[in-house]
């Protein structure tokens, strides 16, 4: 068939346009950059999934040829189509429904975690919205509080359904699903359990989707101020690599710049005494999880190796793939890492009782907040991390001080637990864990120099990636993937024997950490996603040292604290365990 016979002429406005079949309305009048509002669409066309239930009804428009109204977001064209997008019956219909939504919605707007950032709230504006006709009965569900990561406000649900087709389509935990009918309908889980007691992986990519706060991360902000304004306490920060390509966003920059010298300053600003990198405990985590993997590889140990410094992924493996629990690296995770050596190696240098240190990590994940809390990662009653912050919790607390992030110098991370090098850098986005490794193991595996230190073959978007890398004699099978259901179509063929690889590397979010769940709100653009990605690349390849055994300061905590990669020492700081957990 031709194209032109697939093609369907339409009249938007008075316009004329020609679009493919199926194509939606709301698509078409983007064409010709007529905007229809909306709330519960969301396209993820990276991974094939849109949100276009129609259940809102905000994206209302008048179809003249038929005399009616139609719902923008899920209607498709037809040839002959006459459509009207600002008649007043169109605009009228959008604002009752979006003053019925508001009518059965709290209006705590001014102390609720997304003011200015919620899309119900805008479009009230937009709309001019200034008064309800509509009263009655509003909805009065407990708030949910029981995950270390997500806090869940059902009555601020708008049952758009955004983190259904999220958690069901995308990452394909499944936990959530609209229950009950009528006024009483709910998205919840199933017997409205807590979140705390089901199989959520505490990803956050609901939070990511989410037009309100129905679903937010847990807030620690005022846990982390109460640490900073205890004079018995030493307050030690930590920041992650992905972190330093978003958090600008939250200030007005451009998506993909490296702001790490201005978010140190604004750190010590604050009041944390130290300020160290994340990326230092990266470079630690490559070599122990390189040696790793060069030791069962010599040695016929299980394979494939598996990265768990994803700690939504190691949920889910938990809960998802029991059975595979003897493949994911012991290695914890960078955050982890430093947070073990500041209340062991840190705390011995500087004569303080770990007792008297709070750790903080500034993450882009919402998972690390339940990570710092899972019992294996706690020593003596201490905990590795004491609190985490997402990104958007660390630009909330910086608005909060009345710090001006644009004026703020360029400062340099403390030195003990501060150096590191590009293959840390790129350990924020999908591949750069591995490819870091590969670096490493490279020069493990045949004592010999790497001079190109680019694998680009492991590099990309796609979400589920192969390749092979010849190291010496040998070839090495890996294999990539982010988000969730990528990453269980991999597992299903690494369990039923259809896949066979040596190492593997998964991360839980779109584009790895850098569209973390606390990361500043993309709204689906995976456009801001690579601008992130390419940031990290372009961090690496400026970078003096890109391999992670060539980081100075952690040769030298190896030489004098930990003995050796794999010793006992750093088994017992650096390493720890998995459990099964039944799917809830």
């Amino acid at each position: 068939m031709k194209l032109i016979d697939k093609m369907i002429t339409c009249e938007i406005n008075g316009i004329k346009i020609n679009v493919e079949k199926n194509t939606t309305v709301l698509e078409a009048a983007d064409k010709v950059g007529i905007h229809i509002p909306t709330l519960c669409h969301l396209n993820l066309h990276e991974v094939g999934v849109v949100n276009q239930n129609a259940n809102c009804r905000v994206c209302m428009v008048e179809d003249e040829s038929r005399k009616t109204l139609v719902p923008s977001c899920a209607e498709k064209v037809t040839d002959g189509m006459r459509i009207q997008t600002d008649s007043l019956k169109a605009v009228m219909a959008r604002r009752t429904s979006l003053e019925l939504l508001l009518s059965n919605h709290p209006q705590d707007c001014l102390t609720c975690v997304k003011n200015l950032d919620c899309e119900l709230q805008t479009l009230a504006h937009e709309m001019n919205i200034k008064e309800i006709h509509y009263t009655g009965e509003k909805m009065a569900h407990p708030k949910d509080l029981t995950s270390k990561g997500i806090s869940k406000d059902s009555n601020k649900c708008i049952m758009c359904r955004r983190c259904v087709t999220m958690c069901d389509e995308v990452q394909t935990v499944g936990i959530l699903s609209p229950l009950r009918r009528g006024f009483d309908v709910v998205v919840a889980t199933a017997f409205h359990l807590d979140l705390g007691d089901t199989s959520c992986t505490y990803c956050g990519q609901c939070v990511s989707v989410c037009p309100t706060a129905a679903l937010a991360e847990m807030n620690d902000t005022s846990k982390v101020w109460r640490a900073l304004n205890d004079e018995k306490k030493h307050v030690v920060v930590q920041v992650a690599p992905a972190v330093r390509a978003a958090i600008g966003e939250e200030f007005g920059y451009a998506p993909g710049e490296i702001s790490t010298g201005k978010i140190i300053s604004g750190l010590k600003r604050l009041g944390f005494d130290e300020v160290y990198d994340t990326n230092f405990g990266a470079d630690l985590t490559i070599i122990e999880e390189a040696t790793e993997l060069v030791n069962r590889i010599q040695e016929g140990g299980r394979l494939p190796m598996l990265t768990s410094c994803c700690p939504a992924w190691v949920q889910f493996i938990e809960h998802q793939f029991p059975e595979l629990l003897d493949v994911p690296s012991s290695c914890k995770s960078p955050q982890q890492m430093v947070g073990a050596l500041t209340k062991s190696y840190y705390a011995e240098k500087h004569a303080i009782d770990p007792k008297d240190i709070v750790t903080v990590s500034i993450m882009p994940c919402v998972a690390k907040k339940a990570e710092a809390a899972r019992d294996e990662l706690n020593k003596d009653g201490l905990s590795d991390v004491d609190f985490v912050l997402t990104t958007r919790e660390f630009g909330r607390m910086l608005k909060e001080a009345a710090i001006d992030f644009r004026k703020l110098d360029e400062a340099s991370f403390d030195l003990l637990l501060g150096e590191s090098t590009g293959a840390a850098a790129i350990f924020g986005t999908t591949g750069g864990v591995i490819e870091a490794a590969t670096r490493t193991a490279y020069e493990m595996i045949t004592g010999k120099e790497l001079k190109e230190v680019n694998f680009k073959q492991m590099r990309g978007f796609e979400g589920i990636r192969e390749t092979t890398v010849d190291i010496g004699d040998m070839t090495l099978r890996i294999g990539i993937a982010h988000e969730l259901g990528n990453a269980r179509k991999l597992l299903e063929d690494i369990r039923d024997g259809k896949s066979h690889f040596d190492a593997i590397e998964i991360m839980a979010c779109p584009g790895g950490c850098i569209g973390g769940g606390g990361q500043p709100y993309h709204h689906g653009d995976t456009s801001i996603l690579k601008k992130r990605q390419e940031a990290l690349y372009t961090l690496d390849a400026s970078m003096k040292k890109r391999k992670s055994h060539e980081n100075e300061m952690v040769m030298k905590l190896y030489e004098t604290y930990l003995e050796k990669p794999g010793s006992h020492k750093a088994h017992e700081l650096l390493h720890t365990s998995y459990t099964a957990k039944q799917r809830i």
